[in-house]
């Protein structure tokens, strides 16, 4: 009797090994080698389009082709709606998606006040600490991290070439006081702009559809236009671009590809590179199982001056030798 108890119980303890040796973790089928062939579903959320915007999210998905994943993206564009925001992003929780991309401030915080669980990286938001999606730049905490859309020189460069180059004593702005990125540059740009002497003369809207005569009722109180990257702004920047030219006001900035579609100048980066640094930051949770709170939330690498010669002219602008050299030129 002795011996066939313990024959069995050596047999359920075959059994059990046996199971445990051919068994996997959830860990096991997120990461490493054994998710190379795995198909992961990122739910990709936009808050509006624009062309700074779309090349952050192509530079996302670039990234993340590099690194060999196999992806299926559910995109998804609020079209400047807060309210769609929640939606997409409540959406995306339902569906279980394995990470969420958000592009633009309002559609990262969101991602995150619909949940804790699922990693979040995003993109194109000015300040991630004061919007308190993350602790801090370098240790994100909770869920989500990313990449910036400002670089710490970029608006005092602007503001001081606007005051010791262009000799400018009165800059105006436009832009959508809902847009808590847009606050927070607003308030480094009057910072800036006191240290040099400058007035900062303001007009806030809604929507793009008031842009045009936000930017004309600037017109004859300012001595240049200086525009940040506010979603709702550069999403109209032609009407600002036309009423620029129409009334001589060289037009700034606040990233490079409004360079490319007519403004004047600016210290910038390239959105497709800070889209790029979130796709890698989502393939390293995605193929290599880390956790978006030990992952530093990243400024743009590189800061860049552009000047469009053809704006400049039409604008009333002389372009200098010395600008040339230290600026990357438009045609």
């Amino acid at each position: 009797m002795g011996k066939a108890r313990w024959t069995m119980a050596a047999g359920v303890l075959s059994i059990l090994l046996l199971a445990g040796c051919s068994s996997k973790t959830n860990d096991d089928v997120k990461g490493g080698n054994d998710s190379k062939d795995q198909t992961y579903t990122i739910g990709f959320t936009q808050f509006v389009e624009h062309p700074s915007l779309d090349e952050a999210s192509k530079g996302f998905k670039k990234a993340i082709k590099d690194k060999g994943l196999k992806v299926k993206y559910d995109d998804q564009n609020a079209q400047g709606d807060q309210n769609n925001t929640a939606t997409i992003a409540n959406n995306f929780v339902s569906q279980k998606v394995d990470l969420i991309f958000a592009n633009a401030t309002p559609s990262a915080l969101a991602a995150l006040n619909a949940t804790k669980d699922i990693p979040i990286i995003f993109t194109s938001v000015t300040d991630p600490v004061s919007t308190k999606l993350v602790k801090s730049m370098e240790k994100p905490g909770g869920n989500i991290t990313g990449t910036s859309d400002t670089h710490p020189e970029a608006i005092p460069s602007t503001v001081a070439f606007i005051a010791d180059e262009m000799k400018a004593k009165r800059v105006g702005t436009i832009y959508n006081s809902g847009e808590q990125n847009s606050l927070v540059q607003i308030k480094e740009m009057k910072k800036a702009a006191k240290e040099k002497g400058v007035k900062v003369v303001e007009s806030s809207v809604s929507t793009s559809s008031e842009v045009k005569q936000a930017a004309e009722s600037l017109a004859g109180k300012v001595d240049a236009i200086y525009i940040i990257t506010d979603n709702t702004v550069v999403q109209a920047l032609e009407s600002v671009i036309m009423v620029a030219k129409d009334k001589k006001l060289p037009l700034f900035a606040g990233e490079l590809d409004s360079v490319k579609r007519g403004a004047f100048a600016a210290y910038g980066f390239s959105y497709y590179d800070i889209g790029y640094q979130a796709g890698e930051m989502a393939a390293s949770i995605l193929k290599d199982g880390k956790k978006a709170e030990d992952i530093p939330a990243e400024y743009p690498k590189k800061l860049h001056f552009s000047i469009n010669e053809k704006a400049a002219e039409e604008m009333g602008v002389t372009v200098k030798d010395e600008w040339k050299e230290k600026a990357e030129l438009v045609k």
